[in-house]
Formats: C-alpha cells, sequence, structure tokens
C-alpha cells in the first residue's frame, strides 16, 4: 500500500484557492480536506467545524504553546493554522490530505512532511488581483493595499513549488487543477 500523499494548494490572497478546491473536489471523494482554524471571525455563510475552528486569540496561543498546530502563521492581523491532528487523523485513515495554505504554511509543513507536493495558484497580474479583492467585499482599500503587498511577496516563492497554475479563466483553471491533481494521486 502507499503512504497517503499531502497536496498543499497556495495563492496569494485573492487568487481564488478556495473557489478552485471547491471546483475540484467532487471529482475526487477520497480527498480529504483539512479545516484549518482561525481567529478571525466567520465571514457570512461560513460554518464552525466545516469552513474553520473558530478559536479565540488566547485559545489559539494556548494551541501553540501545546504544539498542536502543524503550521500556523500570522496573516492580516489573525492567526491561521492547521491542527496536527486533522492531518494525523485523515493520513491514518489512508486519505490523500489536501491543504489551501499560504506560502509561510506550505514551509512549515515541508518540514514535517517533505515528501508534500505543492501547487502555487498565480493571478494573471496584480490588477487582476486588486480588482478580486475589491469585488470580495471583505477588506478597505488599506486592507486590500496590506494584502497585495503580502500577494508580491508571496509570489516571488513560485518556484518553492512543484507546480505553478494560472487562474486567469476560472473554467480552464479548474479543468487544470483537476488534471494536476489527478495526475499527483495516480502517482502514489
Amino acid at each position: 500500500m502507499s503512504t497517503p500523499q499531502i497536496i498543499i494548494i497556495a495563492a496569494p490572497s485573492g487568487g481564488g484557492k478556495g473557489t478552485l478546491v471547491a471546483g475540484i473536489r467532487p471529482h475526487f471523494p477520497e480527498l480529504a480536506l483539512t479545516v484549518s482554524a482561525t481567529t478571525r471571525p466567520p465571514r457570512a455563510g461560513e460554518e464552525e467545524g466545516k469552513d474553520y475552528y473558530f478559536l479565540s486569540r488566547p485559545d489559539f496561543e494556548k494551541k501553540i504553546a501545546e504544539g498542536a498546530f502543524a503550521e500556523w502563521a500570522e496573516v492580516h492581523g489573525n492567526l491561521y493554522g492547521t491542527l496536527n491532528e486533522e492531518v494525523d487523523r485523515l493520513l491514518m485513515a489512508g486519505h490523500p490530505v489536501l491543504l489551501e495554505l499560504d506560502v509561510q504554511g506550505m514551509d512549515s509543513m515541508k518540514i514535517r512532511h517533505p515528501e508534500l507536493t505543492g501547487i502555487f495558484i498565480v493571478p494573471p497580474s496584480m490588477e487582476v488581483l486588486r480588482e478580486r479583492l475589491k469585488r470580495r467585499g471583505t477588506d478597505s482599500d488599506e486592507g486590500i493595499a496590506v494584502r497585495l503587498q503580502t500577494a508580491a511577496r508571496e509570489m516571488t516563492r513560485q518556484q518553492d513549488f512543484d507546480h505553478i497554475l494560472i487562474n486567469d479563466d476560472l473554467e480552464e483553471a479548474t479543468e487544470a487543477l483537476r488534471k494536476l491533481v489527478e495526475k499527483i494521486l495516480r502517482q502514489s
């Protein structure tokens, strides 16, 4: 029996990783998606334990001190992390695991799981990314500026990933990601 794989999909904020992952999930029922923890408040429609584990900052920091996270980072003033028990539970059950992370998260996961496969989703341009962030309507102009600065730094890390996928046309990018994940899973 082969070792279950870990696939990480990362993108700058607004790069579309969540939308792309939602588009490929129906094709891979065997692929387990971890639920991350965060200190940010829920957005409209997000559910506890389904979209995120919403923790207070003190509870999150306590878990950091206990070594409960496989990876964690502070992003735009909020803490995000993947619990070790989430990843271990899915791997022990024999499932390939998919994580949606930022670049920092991928770095941390790679320390514990060097065999992982990283896919970096990039927007066609920074201007397109700016427009996506504005349309999302969840950040102030200042918040968007911070996200764009972070995105510019993250874009310099593309070479650290196994695969790069440009999210220009949503339908085409979803199909390209589906084919790529299918290829990765066949290699296990």
